[in-house]
């Protein structure tokens, strides 16, 4: 499975990213070491959107609180990147795809990512990771 993470980047053109204790959404909670990563720098902390791809080289959960009885899930992720972004893919290329049910990969993208604006690592479909891959 691949999977793509929203977050604050603060240099994009990093070989290394490491993000702690990240918000996980739909199955992003699975991500391990060797699954391909998209890197998206989060529009909301200044970022433009898909910057990179990689691959995890090393993939934590952190436990729960007790006490707290709901909780999201949280990981913490090494990605080394194998890739940098050729083309734009964020808020404004996706912001149209607003029919959630149409199966296109950019729509699964937009609802993901931007319907709640939280930054947070997600699973993606094989059709979103192809149609991520186009951007490199």
């Amino acid at each position: 499975m691949a999977y793509a993470i929203k977050a604050e980047v603060v240099d994009p053109r990093a070989r290394t990213f490491t993000f702690t204790a990240y918000k996980t959404m739909y199955g992003g909670k699975l991500i391990a070491a060797g699954d391909t990563v998209f890197v998206f720098a989060s529009e909301n902390e200044g970022g433009q959107g898909l910057i990179a791809r990689g691959i995890v080289t090393h993939a934590e959960a952190i436990p729960k609180k007790c006490g707290i009885a709901r909780q999201t899930p949280r990981v913490s992720i090494t990605i080394e990147r194998t890739g940098l972004a050729k083309r734009p893919m964020g808020r404004r290329e996706l912001k149209h795809l607003t029919d959630w049910d149409d199966g296109r990969p950019g729509t699964e993208l937009n609802f993901k990512f931007y319907r709640q604006a939280t930054d947070k690592i997600v699973g993606i479909s094989a059709r979103a990771a192809s149609f991520l891959a186009k951007c490199f």
